[in-house]
């Protein structure tokens, strides 16, 4: 079985650069946290088999990210991963999320697969929408919040979690199935491990490597609005009559 995970290079959150906005491009890239139990699901259920990443590069400036994602797929090497696959094309930089699919489902009919692993959602922008717009341009069944995973012959059987309860379901291979933190702790690699992923390959590839296009499209998601204070002082007049005086002002502004 040939498993392909899909691994986010997201921005980490817990090192935003920020001055007015958010700084996307100063803003360093990390493996996104759900991520990590796709890339460990697959390590578990490859067996002798062969699993690797997919990453497309979304955020510029695309030379110097380029070495950044490297960097974060071979974290995911060093978990166990046996290849990688890093698309960056300045078409792909804030690309939607119908462009990032396509790009991804072009590597999968690349390279082939039984089984597509990816987290439920990104930390960065969680919106849950790429496993399940990958299973359609690929043709293929998802199942998505997977707790629990086993495969059975040609087939897999999986617990996803609903609102009340959980849910058992049976799809054939192959599939695309976006799992939940609930369904392991992925591992730190070791030493050993982390050196080996410096001699796994990461395949660098463009949409023309791929024999697709797509349409750019700038995302204003980071660009948070400014606020601007009024700057209004109330100074005279005893507590009561100042606080009277806000409440009419704020009635004024349509804020009460």
């Amino acid at each position: 079985m040939k498993i392909a995970v899909l691994i986010k290079t997201a921005l980490d959150t817990s090192q935003l650069r920020v001055r007015d906005t958010v700084v996307v491009e100063e803003t360093p890239l990390k493996i996104s946290d759900i991520d990590r139990n796709a890339v460990e699901e697959a390590v578990k259920l490859k067996g002798q088999d062969k699993a690797y990443g997919i990453t497309v590069l979304k955020w510029g400036p695309l030379q110097r990210r380029i070495q950044e994602a490297e960097n974060v797929l071979r974290e995911a090497l060093a978990m166990g991963l046996d290849e990688a696959y890093l698309v960056a094309d300045e078409k792909l930089i804030n690309a939607s999320h119908a462009a990032t699919a396509k790009a991804i489902a072009a590597v999968v009919k690349k390279v082939g697969a039984d089984l597509v692993l990816a987290g439920e959602a990104t930390v960065d922008n969680y919106t849950g929408q790429i496993p399940p717009r990958v299973a359609a341009e690929l043709g293929w069944p998802v199942v998505t919040y997977v707790r629990e995973l086993k495969v059975e012959g040609g087939k897999l059987v999986a617990k996803r979690d609903l609102e009340d309860h959980v849910e058992v379901v049976e799809v054939p291979l192959p599939a695309v199935v976006s799992v939940t933190r609930e369904i392991n702790q992925p591992r730190i690699p070791t030493l050993l491990a982390i050196r080996a992923a410096m001699k796994k390959p990461v395949n660098k590839i463009t949409l023309a490597d791929l024999g697709i296009s797509v349409e750019p499209k700038v995302s204003a998601a980071y660009k948070p609005l400014l606020m601007q204070r009024k700057k209004v002082v109330i100074k005279d007049g005893t507590p009561e009559e100042k606080a009277e005086k806000l409440i009419q002002y704020l009635k004024q502004e349509g804020v009460i």
